[in-house]
């Protein structure tokens, strides 16, 4: 028998008719799949980290699917916040330039640094994480969750035919179950259903999810650095109980300032509401292999403005908003980027420079 499957449907933050039509149409196609158990929550980053939409995705101890308004890693990472772990499941269904830096991924570091992920343990489950801005194709998602339920299958199927002491056949207790299934949809003899079709629901989760904004940081690109924690002046930052930086007070950062990300060294830092794809978690521009400082591909608010003074005069922003007085570079830069612009320039620099010059 298949292993059971959980998908997820993150709803989108508004009520744009086109994605609650793919939503209800993904929820639909998958709701009479034998295996597969449909959940509807309010959007995964809105969620309250104490309300019922997070406690009942931690509630799920298996491997699940979860189909969302985010990029891949952000989604991931938002989950990961909430104490949501688990192995990244492999989705083959992705945005296209996501394809393309697959290779970028392959290429040996100069380096080898030590990444919060690495000292931590995951759970022996998988979580696949899909973003349903990948296609308007149904049929693409309700393909790629029927082939990830086929995956997780794969061990239960080639175990299927042992009972507990090893011998083949099913125990009594199992033939019981089958002669008197307790689901509510177990179909009876002739074919139908025990609950009639238009009585089958997924399960929904409600939950006042107001519109949010805080940094999700990756722990696959993080290596404790603390420079976030020095640069944010609004207390967003914290260290747990064994000195590993994490995201504290989520609901201090200021609405719309990414500037932490853009002062992180390994673009560990999410914004999943961003309009710049690279802070909003796509993979379009990889760590890693890359030979150039990736946080200059960020994006550039301000012409010819630089990565670290876009998120000094962003963070300046948000301290006068605040009625506080601004601190420019005097507070919290570090000083491996200060220094930065008084080294003579090089080939690497020409590089980043021209890329600079192209806009993207």
């Amino acid at each position: 028998m298949p292993k059971r499957l959980t998908v997820v449907v993150s709803q989108g933050q508004s009520n744009n008719p086109a994605k609650r039509k793919l939503e209800e149409d993904i929820v639909a196609a998958l709701l009479f799949e034998p295996g597969i158990e449909v959940t509807i929550v309010p959007h995964l980053y809105d969620l309250k980290p104490d309300g019922p939409g997070i406690m009942g995705l931690q509630a799920i101890t298996t491997d699940f699917v979860v189909l969302s308004w985010l990029y891949e890693r952000a989604a991931r990472w938002t989950l990961d916040r909430t104490s949501i772990h688990g192995k990244r499941g492999t989705t083959l269904l992705v945005h296209e330039s996501d394809e393309d830096d697959d290779d970028l991924l392959d290429e040996p570091e100069e380096e080898s640094k030590l990444r919060v992920i690495d000292s931590r343990s995951m759970p022996n489950r998988m979580i696949y994480c899909i973003d349903l801005r990948v296609s308007n194709n149904l049929q693409e998602y309700v393909d790629e969750v029927k082939r990830i339920h086929r995956e997780v299958s794969t061990s239960v199927v080639e175990l299927g035919g042992l009972n507990g002491n090893g011998s083949a056949g099913p125990t009594p207790q199992q033939l019981a179950r089958v002669a008197q299934p307790t689901n509510d949809t177990a179909i009876k003899e002739g074919g139908e259903l025990e609950k009639p079709i238009e009585a089958i629901e997924p399960f929904r989760i409600e939950e006042d999810a107001k519109r949010r904004w805080y940094p999700v940081i990756d722990y696959s690109r993080c290596t404790n650095c603390m420079e976030c924690i020095d640069f944010c002046l609004f207390g967003v930052y914290g260290v747990d109980k064994v000195e590993t930086i994490l995201v504290e007070m989520p609901d201090n950062c200021r609405k719309g300032c990414p500037a932490c990300s853009r002062v992180c060294p390994e673009n560990a830092i999410i914004f999943p509401q961003h309009k710049t794809p690279t802070i909003a978690g796509s993979d379009e521009v990889a760590g890693g292999g890359l030979k150039i400082d990736l946080s200059q591909l960020f994006g550039k608010p301000q012409e010819d403005e630089k990565s670290l003074d876009a998120a000094v005069r962003e963070r300046d922003e948000q301290l006068l908003l605040a009625g506080r007085e601004a601190v420019g570079t005097a507070v919290g830069v570090p000083k491996r980027q200060a220094e930065k612009d008084s080294r003579e320039k090089d080939e690497l620099d020409d590089l980043i420079d021209a890329v600079d010059e192209l806009d993207i």
